[in-house]
């Protein structure tokens, strides 16, 4: 079977504090490096509705209200993060060899998530990172490039869509 070398990652969570939020979503996709896919996950992890009712608030989620409405009627229907963490060991362990190479935009947020309440998720990826993000900033402010990506704040749909924008960037490369 081919190995995946990126796993395409994204979360949503209560908010962007590691400390005080919590992962609601997780996606993932592993990709070769030409990010030919390979296969794909998705889990809900329950979280105190308590919590979200505090955290989920604020001019963001006030501008991504269906996506907050989404995220809090799943969420019945999730898993604790500990199951939810054997589950994408997993899938990790049957599509990846060696090295398993995180990717997505602005990951180096999400891997703070992980660290926290996935240790061995994290101890199980690579320190190098691939972050789309560094990709935007250059062409963005250097080149006066932009790529126009779907904002729908949903785990699945943010990765296709960090996917599309890296290799649009890759497009400038040829």
């Amino acid at each position: 079977m081919k190995k995946a070398k990126l796993l395409w990652v994204d979360l949503e969570m209560t908010g962007l504090s590691p400390e005080r939020d919590r992962i609601l979503e997780v996606a993932a996709i592993a990709t070769d490096m030409r990010m030919n896919e390979i296969a794909r996950f998705e889990a809900v992890v329950k979280v105190d509705p308590k919590l979200m009712k505090e955290r989920m608030v604020g001019e963001f989620w006030d501008k991504n209200d269906k996506s907050r409405q989404d995220l809090m009627a799943q969420n019945e229907n999730g898993e604790d993060v500990k199951v939810v963490e054997q589950k994408l060991l997993e899938f990790v362990k049957k599509y990846f060899g060696k090295e398993v190479y995180l990717a997505g935009n602005s990951i180096h947020q999400d891997r703070k998530f992980i660290e926290r309440e996935m240790p061995e998720l994290d101890a199980r990826l690579h320190y190098r990172m691939l972050d789309v993000s560094a990709w935007k900033i250059y062409f963005e402010h250097a080149l006066d490039r932009k790529f126009k990506k779907p904002e729908n704040h949903r785990a699945m749909d943010d990765i296709i869509g960090s996917m599309e924008e890296l290799k649009w960037y890759l497009t400038f490369l040829k």
